[in-house]
């Protein structure tokens, strides 16, 4: 939790609960709120500047779909559980963005929360955005943080005449919009498993410091995707096991559907994580056989100047009487011994295969 939403959270400290203070931070200058209105054979899309423009759409026969971009502004979150009978402490949680994915079973509502997560290409790394999602009888109301979802193409089928989503009820609705930020997970994934691939490859190659602080950047960005898909296992068996009368019966099949694919997201975020672990071995492995390479390389120039060494020393001894001083080519005889044995030592190190 950021050191803001610390600061938020105490805010709250000794009040009642069900005290409305937006936990968490600011993303966006004025909240936006869009209604979308349909059935089989009617469609209506608005974007809602007054709050009281909502009350038509709650007692309509049709689905109707609320969002909420933007939560720092209480009083919205208020009137809107004020029209759908909301439980302040329902209310509560919406405006506090650090919580875990969970699901609770009202009498006359269902509430999800979810993590919305997107990978900053540029920055490398993963955004996380809460979502809280209540359905009742004919509605859904989805609160965020910013402008920007997984959304658009529940949006888009819905805005289609004849599709499926127009054909069933807000369960159903609940059953895509839950969907769509599961399946986004799998998009992300793929840009794990790239990022995985390309450090691996660096770090095979080329292993630096900077490589190693990507690879705790990736172990750090798994633990928050892993702390966003775990509980949502639960939530997804939780709404399938609910005997709720909001649930059709036609949705449950869907919702059985959605939880194997949040057993896949987990499966593949375990592998991932495995694969983290092992980068930071691969890397310190990278640089004890640079050094060890190193080492080789400095242990045969040692080894072959200790013989020359010798030989210099030698003769470079300051006695009178000494057999080769007053040799012609004694000098020259010295420099053909030296190439000889340096070239002999680095011959029989190619021939062991150490070079």
């Amino acid at each position: 939790m950021s050191k803001k939403g610390n600061k938020d959270r105490s805010r709250k400290t000794g009040l009642p609960p069900g005290t409305l203070i937006h936990v968490g931070e600011r993303k966006t200058d004025k909240p936006a709120i869009t209604v979308m209105d349909y059935d089989g054979a009617h469609f209506e899309e608005r974007a809602i500047e007054d709050i009281e423009d909502c009350i038509p759409f709650h007692t309509s026969s049709t689905v109707t779909w609320i969002n909420v971009d933007g939560l720092h502004e209480t009083g919205i979150i208020a009137r809107l559980g004020s029209y759908f009978e909301l439980h302040p402490l329902i209310q509560e949680d919406i405006l506090n963005t650090n919580q875990r994915p969970r699901y609770q079973n009202g009498e006359t509502y269902l509430f999800v929360v979810l993590r919305m997560l997107s990978y900053n290409g540029a920055q490398k790394c993963v955004e996380s955005e809460q979502v809280s999602l209540i359905m009742g009888s004919g509605f859904v109301l989805s609160f965020q943080e910013r402008p920007g979802d997984v959304f658009n193409p529940i949006r888009d089928r819905i805005r289609r005449e004849g599709g499926r989503v127009r054909k069933n009820g807000a369960d159903y609705l609940l059953y895509c919009l839950v969907d769509a930020v599961v399946d986004n997970y799998f998009n992300i994934l793929e840009s794990f498993g790239e990022r995985i691939e390309t450090i691996e490859e660096e770090l095979l190659s080329n292993p630096t410091e900077a490589l190693l602080k990507q690879v705790h950047n990736l172990k750090r960005d798994l633990i928050t995707l892993r702390r966003s898909v775990w509980p949502l296992r639960e939530l997804v068996n939780l709404l399938d096991k609910t005997e709720s009368r909001l649930i059709t019966a036609t949705t449950h099949p869907y919702l059985r559907d959605l939880y194997d694919h949040t057993i896949q997201v987990i499966e593949t975020v375990e592998t991932f994580r495995d694969i983290a672990a092992s980068l930071q071995d691969i890397y310190l492995s990278s640089i004890s056989n640079r050094l060890n390479s190193v080492m080789k390389v400095l242990t045969i120039i040692a080894t072959v100047f200790i013989p020359l060494t010798f030989i210099v020393g030698v003769y470079g001894m300051n006695f009178t009487h000494m057999p080769e001083i007053q040799m012609k080519y004694g000098y020259l005889g010295v420099w053909i011994v030296i190439i000889a044995v340096a070239g002999g030592m680095l011959l029989y190190f190619r021939r062991k295969k150490w070079l």
